[in-house]
């Protein structure tokens, strides 16, 4: 196949020709995330570029979402990534929805703040009602130390 650049006219045998893609910080792409044992295809977006020396790295986040989970993923991809596949995405349809990804995460969010407030609760029950085992212990070691000064 016979194409033209600029001006000049270049053979280029398809069989052996590939497609090089630019991608940018903000661009939209499809990731193919290895589950188990199958894959899910996920949107996500560029985050930024790292050029290590040794192992250049594209920064991307992705969002795997079903029926009642929605959770953000941010990372690195590399040539040493094997569960991951990156591709450049047109964003005309998404299977999801920005509210329904929200409700899922609010949700998520009140139930660790109900968990926080459970932990504190119980941090609290702790203090009050076992801290005077341990005010009483360090009272009796304390005494038990004076005692042994007063001896040498």
């Amino acid at each position: 196949m016979i194409v033209e650049i600029k001006g000049t006219k270049i053979d280029v045998d398809l069989r052996e020709a590939t497609q090089i893609e630019t991608l940018k910080v903000g661009d939209s792409i499809k990731v193919l995330a290895k589950r188990y044992d199958d894959y899910k295809v996920c949107p996500g977006i560029v985050i930024g570029f790292v050029q290590f020396q040794t192992l250049p790295t594209i920064e991307i986040a992705y969002l795997d979402t079903s029926y009642s989970e929605a959770e953000l993923h941010i990372v690195g991809y590399n040539s040493n990534c094997k569960n991951l596949e990156i591709a450049k995405a047109d964003v005309t349809h998404l299977s999801f929805k920005k509210g329904d990804v929200l409700s899922i995460m609010d949700k998520k969010i009140n139930g660790k703040e109900l968990e926080l407030q459970d932990l504190q609760a119980k941090k609290d029950y702790f203090l009050k009602n076992f801290g005077r085992y341990f005010a009483e212990s360090l009272s009796e070691a304390t005494n038990e130390v004076n005692a042994t000064q007063r001896q040498y």
